[in-house]
C-alpha cells in the first residue's frame, strides 16, 4: 500500500483522535468529539516549532496513521537534541501491513535531518506486540518509565 507522511492540519484532528481512540478497533472520525481542550492542544502543538503531529495518508486520502514528535534540547549527550515519539497509531484493520514501519522510519528520518542524536519513546507495559515492533526498529528497552497523574 502506498502512503504519504505529512504534517497534520486542524482538519485532520477528528481522524487523529479516532486513531488514538481505536486502540483495537476502527473508529469512525465522524463519531469522535473534538473538544475545546483538543483544539487548544492542537493549536499549541501546531504553533510550537519543537512539536509536530504527523499523519500518514492512505491511497484514498484518508488518514491511516499518526504520531507526535517533540524535539527536546538537553544538556546530556553533549547538548544534543532528542526526539520524543508519542501517540504512534496505525488504523486497526491495517496493522501488520508495514505501515507502522513506514511511519516510524519517516519520523526517524525527520529527527535525524533535524540533527537529533537520539529518539526515545514509552510504551504501555501490556502492549507486547508494540514492544516487539519497536525492538525490530532498533529501539532498546534501556530505562524504566514512571508517570504521576497531576
Amino acid at each position: 500500500m502506498t502512503a504519504a507522511l505529512r504534517p497534520a492540519t486542524r482538519a485532520d484532528l477528528p481522524a487523529v483522535l479516532a486513531l488514538i481512540a481505536g486502540e483495537d478497533r476502527v473508529v469512525d472520525p465522524a463519531a469522535v468529539e473534538v473538544t475545546e481542550a483538543h483544539e487548544r492542544a492542537f493549536a499549541a502543538i501546531d504553533a510550537d516549532p519543537r512539536n509536530e503531529v504527523l499523519v500518514l495518508d492512505g491511497p484514498a486520502g484518508d488518514v491511516i496513521g499518526c504520531l507526535q514528535l517533540t524535539y527536546i534540547p538537553g544538556l546530556g549527550k553533549g547538548g544534543a537534541e532528542r526526539a520524543l515519539v508519542e501517540a504512534v497509531r496505525v488504523r486497526a484493520d491495517l496493522r501488520g501491513s508495514g505501515l507502522g514501519r513506514t511511519l516510524m522510519r519517516a519520523a526517524l528520518d525527520r529527527a535525524r535531518a533535524r540533527g537529533c542524536a537520539l529518539a526515545q519513546l514509552t510504551s504501555n507495559k501490556h502492549r507486547t506486540d508494540a514492544h516487539r515492533f519497536y525492538t525490530s526498529l532498533g529501539f532498546h528497552p534501556t530505562h524504566e518509565g514512571f508517570k504521576l497523574p497531576l
